[in-house]
């Protein structure tokens, strides 16, 4: 049950970063939190399914560069699947820095 319920913070807290990368970032629209909401879903089933076929086994020298690659073209390709969404490949490379530098200041796990 708790397992549920963090997905569901971290989703929730991942459309209101979508949003304000929509606002923040050129190149990057948003169009409301349904739809920032639909983004987070498929960007993470995108990358579940990703990491599902590459693998977690990535050498700890190539994690960053590949991680920040599949995460712009995730962001990228998800334009295509939610209504509310653009994203220019420049904004998707943007978009990516920024979650990158997030991610590593504010923890998504639990450890």
């Amino acid at each position: 049950m708790v397992d549920w319920v963090g997905a569901i913070v971290r989703l929730i807290v991942s459309a209101f970063v979508l949003l304000g990368i929509g606002f923040l970032l050129p190149g990057v629209e948003v169009i409301g939190f349904t739809n920032a909401l639909i983004a987070a879903v498929v960007i993470a089933l995108i990358g579940y399914l990703l990491e599902s076929v590459l693998g977690e086994d990535i050498s700890p020298q190539g994690r960053g560069i590949i991680g920040f690659i599949t995460a712009a073209v995730v962001i990228y390709a998800t334009q295509y699947l939610v209504a509310g969404m653009s994203v220019t490949v420049i904004g998707a490379l943007l978009a990516a820095l920024t979650i990158g530098i997030i991610d590593a200041f504010v923890p998504t796990q639990l450890r």
